[in-house]
């Protein structure tokens, strides 16, 4: 049977749950696990998407006070939100091999003790476009697919599941990752704005400011090289005395942000003793030869890194985590591809995840629908994206965002909001020292700085998926999670 056409798309909601018990933390939990959509409408109630999400509410004993609700979302942008739930934090989690390939069906998939539904109900939300997600009617996709466009329609997704559910006294959370981060904190701040105060952000793999970090400055190079230092750490490339990463990665960050970052400033006027002194201390930390950082004037992008690392090898290195290798070339060809797939780490866990999350809609939840399920539509999307953002104080549309303005804003406003950046010192898609330099750049006072809080762990992209990381991950956000409700 054929997709429907959005025209032919019923501007209706819909909601189909089961009851479920979990054992996770010690706890038994008695929970419903919900699949549905909300209308997305216009200032004229015209709908214009149909935005499908994943929930998970638990019981209440009489008396208790409102659970938290989280409203968790992937990146992309056009990415669904499957990973999040199946492969992090719903109540059902299917392990991988991470950081190998995960072998072909069948799957497991159980009860998840690193469940975040021991701390808070959970929203999991499917981009318009992604996922069961769809445009309505004569919706264009530039009505939707876009920074500013796109943060309207989550405020309007989560403000309507909140009326149909009646769940405004509920303490509120936001947790995005990768593209989701860059949402999250825009989002945060509209909702704040519409009078929606938040107790707490999780942004995992944060990528905040766009015009800095991607357009080929300084910045860019030196965000990575941080990230690079760890992933020759790992591959046995770095030449250092170090024995710890920790250690290894403070002396990255500082060559980083100094020599580096001067060298990379003073262009052809860098003196060539200086040069080559700048060369032998970077190729020492990312195990790229000297002559080969000359040649490049230092500025070595991700592509470049991910093929030259283990050349001698004939490997190449994930994009997403970098301790995943395929054989070198990945893909055969001399045109583009997918960068969400072109990769051995999103190969490793992809079907995986897919295949436990529409068997568990269908076997847990008891949804089925016509539509196929667009769990990576960001080809589409990312085309037709527009990246233009009207940040806070600042007149003009910013022509790529750069939202830690938003997030500047958002903490200045509610000096209660609580903010928790993590992320994987092995992704190179979003490098860690980002948005650990986009932070200490909002110059908030000390009071408001120690609202942010950061780590980082031994993973990738998505850390979650790694079984070491996730353990620790799940007790930093429980913590988070108390401290953001605490009274």
């Amino acid at each position: 049977m054929t997709e429907p056409t959005p025209a032919d798309q019923p501007a209706s909601e819909t909601f189909t749950s089961r009851r479920h018990q979990l054992t996770a933390g010690g706890r038994t939990l008695d929970y419903t696990a919900g699949a549905g959509t909300v209308i997305v409408r216009d200032d004229e109630h015209r709908p214009l998407a149909s935005v499908f999400y994943t929930s998970y509410t638990a019981d209440r004993e009489d008396g208790a006070p409102e659970r938290p609700v989280t409203f968790l979302f992937n990146g992309g942008p056009g990415s669904a939100s499957l990973w999040l739930n199946i492969g992090g934090f719903g109540p059902k989690r299917t392990p991988t091999n991470t950081p190998h390939a995960t072998p072909p069906a069948p799957y497991v998939s159980d009860d998840n003790p690193y469940t975040l539904l021991t701390e808070s109900d959970l929203v999991f939300i499917d981009a318009p476009g992604t996922g069961y997600s769809r445009l309505l009617g004569e919706t264009k996709p530039g009505e939707v697919w876009g920074v500013d466009q796109d943060v309207d329609a989550f405020a309007k997704a989560i403000t309507r599941w909140l009326t149909i559910t009646n769940n405004w006294n509920a303490p509120r959370f936001l947790f995005g990752e990768s593209y989701g981060t860059t949402r999250a904190a825009a989002l945060v701040h509209r909702l704040q704005n519409q009078g929606l105060d938040f107790n707490g952000v999780v942004l995992l793999s944060t990528v905040l400011n766009w015009g800095e970090s991607n357009i080929g400055g300084p910045r860019e190079y030196i965000n990575l090289l941080p990230s690079f230092a760890a992933t020759a750490w790992y591959h046995g490339k770095a030449r250092t005395a170090h024995r710890e990463l920790a250690p290894f990665l403070a002396e990255a960050r500082e060559f980083a942000q100094g020599p580096f970052a001067a060298a990379l400033l003073r262009g052809d006027l860098l003196p060539a003793e200086v040069e080559d002194a700048v060369a032998e201390q970077m190729s020492a930390l990312i195990g790229i030869d000297a002559d080969t950082l000359k040649k490049n004037h230092f500025r070595i992008g991700m592509e470049q890194y991910r093929y030259a690392l283990l050349a001698d090898e004939g490997r190449v290195i994930g994009r997403f985590d970098t301790r995943f290798t395929a054989e070198h070339q990945y893909v055969r060809g001399n045109g583009s591809h997918d960068p969400a797939t072109d990769d051995a780490a999103t190969a490793g866990v992809n079907s995986a995840h897919l295949s436990t999350y529409r068997a568990h809609l269908v076997d847990d939840i008891g949804y089925t629908t016509e539509l196929h399920y667009r769990h990576l539509y960001n080809m589409p999307i990312s085309r037709a994206w527009d990246w233009r953002h009207k940040a806070p104080g600042i007149d003009a549309p910013q022509l790529v965002p750069d939202v830690s303005l938003d997030l500047s804003a958002a903490v200045r406003r509610n000096p209660n909001l609580k903010v928790y950046v993590m992320g994987g010192y092995y992704d190179l898609a979003t490098p860690f020292f980002g948005p650990e330099l986009d932070v200490a750049h909002l110059y908030l006072a000390p009071a408001l700085r120690d609202n942010i809080r950061f780590t980082f762990y031994e993973s990738g992209h998505m850390t979650f998926v790694d079984e070491q990381a996730v353990t620790h991950m799940k007790r930093d956000l429980d913590a988070f999670y108390r401290d953001a409700t605490a009274r």
